[in-house]
């Protein structure tokens, strides 16, 4: 076992405690209602405390004002995902005043930083316990004491910020899986909370990942993405002979017919072995989400991005070079502190040369905590706004121009049931992580089928069974 995993003793007095969570509900319908804000860790996060509840005998509720227990797990990338979380535990007063019995827990990330915990204490009383991200191995006894004592408590941060293994899942699909192959993260982006809400980057063992997805296709899983901050880092934290490539070739040979991907990758850390592994294994998807964050290279350092656009650029045509119709995604920062128009400009002609199939766009937004909110020469809203409209045009076009390059071929396309934009039509993705929109019978729901491409639209496809 590594020593970034929890010891089995510990692991094994959490069950204890899911025992005696278990027996206090024997004779009663105990329902808990989770709701999630944030990135795909936060849902991943999410399913295993959904597993570990339902191991202490609360079944899901569909709606919150039902639930004997809620929890919120809150995200703390951007201040407006802060505020959401904020103002949805503010709804929640009443169902706690309706049910004085329920049990109002906030967990995830949000609650590892101290002016967010001090919100909590004071203004919102009818909370019950807090937790943060190293702390989720403990909910077991930390929901037992809430139960038996009665009294509000905030779970401290670990000292070391470790990996669990050994606790259920209970996943919201039955055909789409996360993997957590890591936690963490090392790199300190100037703008970013993660490392300090996530602690330092610790992988998990190859086997218990391997395990997992073998497990999940054994039970018909068709899509499982290999989640991490970074997982082009994965495995350097340990002394593991194997790298993030290896694993994710090992990965791809499990029998069955499934598609595997990944995200997120840190383009200073992906390698060529990486892209080459890609290009050689057909249950890869070929799609890369590349973070770019900006094209200037003057922006890129002062975010500690530990690259130069240069660099990037021989990554993205790698990726092109090896691997036929790859679809590439990022994510742009636009407003960072001291970016000027010239900077704004070279994040553009980034965009024009790499044609990006999809881009993620964010307004910076300080972070307390971080070195960038304290950094002068602040962008002003005017000027951010400006540009992020220009980024968004830009795209659009590149984005679209993408995709009518996509008519008339045939894709495989995993069904994803009826769209909730038009109950008409169902809807999948494409092994490039592109949404198709189409006729067809819902018990394809969950299963590949063919489509042709027949029209192309800037954030999605239509097509037909073939």
């Amino acid at each position: 076992m590594s020593n970034k995993t929890i010891p089995d003793t510990q692991i094994k007095q959490q069950y204890e405690y899911i025992k005696k969570v278990s027996a206090l509900n024997e004779n009663r319908a105990s329902k808990y209602f989770i709701k999630t804000f944030g990135c795909q860790q936060n849902e991943a996060d999410s399913e295993k405390l959904a597993g570990i509840a339902e191991k202490m005998g609360y079944t899901k509720a569909d709606i919150p004002d039902v639930a004997d227990l809620i929890l919120v797990n809150t995200c703390a990338i951007r201040e407006h995902a802060e505020l959401k979380a904020l103002s949805v535990i503010g709804q929640y007063k009443h169902i706690k005043i309706e049910n004085p019995e329920l049990v109002l827990v906030v967990c995830g990330c949000m609650v590892t930083q101290e002016h967010r915990i001090n919100d909590i204490k004071f203004k919102y009383p009818y909370v019950d316990f807090t937790f943060g991200t190293s702390s989720i191995h403990r909910f077991p006894e930390l929901l037992y004491n809430q139960l038996m004592q009665g009294k509000r408590y905030f779970c401290p941060e670990e000292s070391e910020y470790l990996v669990a293994e050994g606790f259920p899942t209970a996943r919201e699909s039955t055909y789409r899986a996360w993997v957590s192959i890591m936690y963490g993260c090392n790199n300190f982006c100037s703008y970013c909370i993660v490392p300090y809400v996530r602690g330092r980057e610790r992988s998990r063992e190859p086997e218990a990942v391997i395990n997992e997805v073998k497990s999940l296709v054994e039970n018909g899983y068709k899509d499982i993405t290999l989640l991490g901050q970074n997982v082009n880092s994965y495995g350097k934290d340990s002394n593991f002979d194997c790298d993030f490539a290896d694993l994710l070739q090992r990965v791809a040979r499990i029998d069955g017919d499934f598609t595997l991907r990944f995200m997120t990758s840190h383009p200073k850390d992906a390698t060529k072995k990486l892209v080459d592994v890609m290009a050689s294994e057909s249950k890869i998807a070929k799609h890369f989400h590349l973070p770019l964050q900006s094209g200037s290279d003057s922006i890129l350092l002062k975010m500690n991005r530990h690259y130069n656009l240069a660099q990037y650029l021989d990554t993205a045509n790698y990726l092109k070079e090896k691997i036929q119709d790859i679809t590439i995604t990022s994510d742009i920062i636009v407003g960072f502190p001291g970016e000027t128009d010239e900077d704004f400009e070279d994040t553009i002609k980034a965009l024009q040369t790499v044609e990006f199939d999809m881009l993620y766009s964010f307004i910076y937004s300080p972070r307390i905590g971080t070195p960038a909110a304290e950094m002068e020469n602040q962008v002003t809203q005017e000027n951010k706004n400006k540009r992020f409209n220009r980024l968004l045009e830009m795209q659009n076009v590149i984005s679209l121009s993408r995709n009518q390059g996509l008519e008339g071929s045939v894709v495989r396309v995993l069904c994803d049931g009826e769209s909730k934009s038009n109950a008409e039509l169902l809807s999948g993705r494409t092994d490039g992580n592109k949404i198709v929109f189409f006729e067809g019978d819902k018990n394809l729901k969950g299963k590949f089928v063919n489509m042709e491409i027949k029209r192309a639209e800037t954030f999605a496809l239509y097509g037909s069974l073939k």
